[in-house]
Parts: structure tokens; C-alpha cells; sequence
């Protein structure tokens, strides 16, 4: 082989090592406004370092609401987005306000609330059910009540129980803060509550509730990454390639496995279910 070939070669080999490595990618940083059930859940403690050690990009978290961080995203006050509000998502994504909407993973919303269940919420057969029964009995209940994932679901369950979702009994409580801290208040009020499978698990332990509903269409939990239309801002407002980067991280083999094993352990069912899905809305 003559010494341009070696050199062609070599250079051939140098730029088509792994996409991710960290020598090759460019520093930065990166703005990520994600919900509370998503940071209270431990979730990205893992992936973030891995994240940057992986590209070189700091990633700065900012967790909300979805309801608020889909807002971030559509002002282009965030670079990418992680939410759990599927509808809202959607309807930006048709909009052309949010790109690239990729469903990365997934769990249950659980009702959960004090063992000695005074509702009778184990053995409703619907999450619809249980909710009519915590209200006929105006049951102690703490609603996040913060346009969050987590409360546009359990609006959608009150009107599905003919309900109305602005309903107040006494004892019925809204917090308008996150997960973590609204379990909390449901723990000290021995209440039930509305939570992520993830948030929950992480808290149970010192809340004292347990879980009583089963999975169910109803309940299904699905969290997608997007990121604002760059379009719509002057040139480099958003991160675009950062954003991109981080949307291919979550869907890469090694992050999916590592999402399916996140909080698992022998007795129980993963915290997150992942989805390599193929599918991507509003690129």
C-alpha cells in the first residue's frame, strides 16, 4: 500500500470511530426541562454523567411539570424536553412548534393510598372505578393540581368517572408541586394520590402507602424526548445538535438496556419500560 493510501486510510479510521465518543464531540452544554416524576425517580442521576462523559455536553436539568415544560420548549426557552403528557406533545408537534418527537420509554401510573384502604381501591377493577369510589366516600386525596403529566392523567380519569376535575371535598388536597413532595403530603395525610410507577417506588418506603391499582390502558405511562422547531428562533438560540445528540443517546442499545435495568431487582417489576421505537413525529 503506497503512503497516500496509509494516510487516507488512517484518517478514514479516525473519523468513523464510535458517533458518541467524548474526544470526538464537541463541548457544550445543554438545557433539558424534564418533569419532577422523571428527576425524583433517580433516573437521569445515571444517565446525565454517562451523557456527558459519552460527548463531552453538560447537560443542565430544569424539572417542572410537563404541562410547564412543554411550554419551555415551545417559547425555546429549553434546547430538548423530556415529558409524559402525550396529548399535549402531539398537539405541538402538529403545530410545528416541537420536532422530533421520539417515545423512549415507558411505565404505569399507580393509585396509591393508605394499606388499610378505606376506599376499597383494591379491588375496584378500573382505575374509572376506583376514583368513583374515593369520591363516594370523599376520601382523603392529594392532586398534584400542576398541569404536570401526572395531573392531565388523572383530570382525564375524573371526566372518564363523570367527575368533575376542579371537584374539593374536605380532605381533598392540591399541592401544585411535584411528585416527590406530593407523596409526601399523601403520606402524612394517609391519603391516596396519583403517582408515576417510578416517583412511587423511590418514595414508598418512607411514605407508608402502597400501591393498589393494576396496570391498565388507562393507566399507561409514556415518556417521549423532543425538542423545539429551530425554525421558529434566531440562529443558535436552541442547541440543535446537542439536542439531536441526546434524543440518539436515550434510543441507543446501551442506554435502552440501561433504562430497563434502572431500580430493578429480583422481586420486582423495572421502574421503566424502555421503546426502541422506530417511529419519529415531526422530524
Amino acid at each position: 500500500m503506497s503512503s497516500v493510501a496509509i494516510l487516507l486510510a488512517t484518517i478514514v479510521g479516525l473519523c468513523s470511530g464510535p458517533a458518541l465518543a467524548a474526544d470526538e464531540a464537541p463541548s457544550g452544554r445543554l438545557l433539558l426541562a424534564t418533569t419532577t416524576s422523571v428527576r425524583d425517580s433517580g433516573l437521569f442521576d445515571e444517565l446525565l454523567p454517562l451523557y456527558r462523559e459519552r460527548t463531552g455536553i453538560t447537560v443542565r436539568l430544569i424539572s417542572v411539570g410537563s404541562g410547564a415544560a412543554l411550554r419551555m420548549g415551545a417559547d425555546g426557552n429549553a434546547d430538548t424536553l423530556v415529558t409524559h403528557a402525550p396529548d399535549g406533545e402531539k398537539a405541538l408537534v402538529r403545530e410545528g412548534v416541537l420536532i422530533d418527537r421520539r417515545p423512549f420509554m415507558e411505565n404505569y401510573f399507580v393509585i396509591a393510598g393508605p394499606p388499610d384502604d378505606p376506599a376499597g381501591v383494591r379491588d375496584a377493577p378500573s382505575a374509572v372505578d376506583a376514583l368513583q369510589r374515593i369520591a363516594a366516600v370523599k376520601a382523603r386525596f392529594v392532586s398534584r393540581g400542576d398541569d404536570s403529566g401526572t395531573h392531565r392523567c388523572e383530570v382525564a380519569l375524573f371526566k372518564a368517572a363523570d367527575l368533575d376535575p376542579d371537584v374539593r371535598w374536605k380532605g381533598f388536597v392540591r399541592t401544585g408541586s411535584g411528585m416527590g413532595l406530593s407523596l409526601q403530603v399523601a403520606g402524612e395525610r394517609r391519603a391516596y394520590v396519583l403517582s408515576d410507577l417510578g416517583t412511587f417506588r423511590a418514595f414508598s418506603d418512607r411514605v407508608g402507602l402502597v400501591a393498589l391499582s393494576r396496570p391498565e390502558p388507562a393507566l399507561r405511562n409514556v415518556y417521549s424526548v423532543m425538542r423545539p422547531n429551530p425554525g421558529r428562533f434566531p440562529p443558535e438560540s436552541v442547541r440543535v445538535d446537542g439536542a439531536k445528540r441526546f434524543a440518539d443517546f436515550l434510543l441507543s442499545p446501551e442506554v435502552q438496556e440501561l433504562i430497563g435495568n434502572f431500580g430493578r431487582d429480583a422481586s420486582e417489576e423495572p421502574l421503566f419500560v424502555p421503546l426502541r421505537s422506530e417511529s419519529v413525529e415531526g422530524k
